[in-house]
């Protein structure tokens, strides 16, 4: 079911910080570099920087995006195994 790990996003608490932490930390530049979401091609996954921190908190910060052919069947499976839903499922990407 699961095709892999795709996309990691980290919500920021000041983005501009942020991005030149990873930009050094990584030794690239972001493939995508705007007020709202900073992106960054990591060994062909993605890292995202988001400035916004509603409902979020300092350790509860990251969100994984996984890679699947269906997301409705794959939460419902999870959940049946006893997961806990809290945020419905929607794709974000191809």
């Amino acid at each position: 079911m699961f095709q892999g790990l795709k996309t990691l996003i980290l919500n920021v608490e000041n983005l501009d910080e942020a991005k030149a932490w990873y930009t050094r930390a990584l030794g690239i530049e972001p493939y995508f570099d705007e007020p709202f979401y900073v992106g960054f091609n990591v060994g062909g996954f993605e890292l995202g920087l988001d400035p916004d921190m509603s409902g979020v908190s300092r350790g509860n910060n990251a969100v994984a995006h996984w890679g699947v052919p269906d997301a409705q069947a794959a939460h419902d499976q999870l959940v049946s195994f006893g997961a806990l839903s809290a945020i419905a499922p929607h794709d974000v990407a191809e």
